[in-house]
């Protein structure tokens, strides 16, 4: 019996840092695809990612494509959005 659990346990710190690690990835493509699908809506992806700004100057851009140009998200989106751009396209 002892040997069954020293197994299951074994086998559970094994399989989950591989678990969380393909979860994150999967999230990561998750923002990147949202990302690329509501900004492309209204400009090419290229305009963004051509850009290098802090998170704030990112926040600050996300909300004013929101709030005045009409961009399609919502507040979790473009929260999303706003750290995959802080993230990836930081000065």
């Amino acid at each position: 019996m002892k040997r069954l659990i020293i197994c299951i346990l074994g086998i559970t710190f094994f399989i989950f840092p591989v678990v969380s690690v393909c979860y994150a990835q999967t999230q990561a493509e998750d923002t990147r695809t949202l990302f690329e699908k509501k900004c492309s809506a209204c400009h090419a992806i290229k305009k963004a990612t051509s850009q290098k700004k802090s998170q704030t100057e990112w926040a600050d851009t996300v909300m004013r494509m929101k709030n005045k140009h009409g961009a399609p998200v919502n507040e979790s989106e473009a929260k999303s959005i706003t750290d995959y751009l802080a993230k990836n396209y930081v000065k």
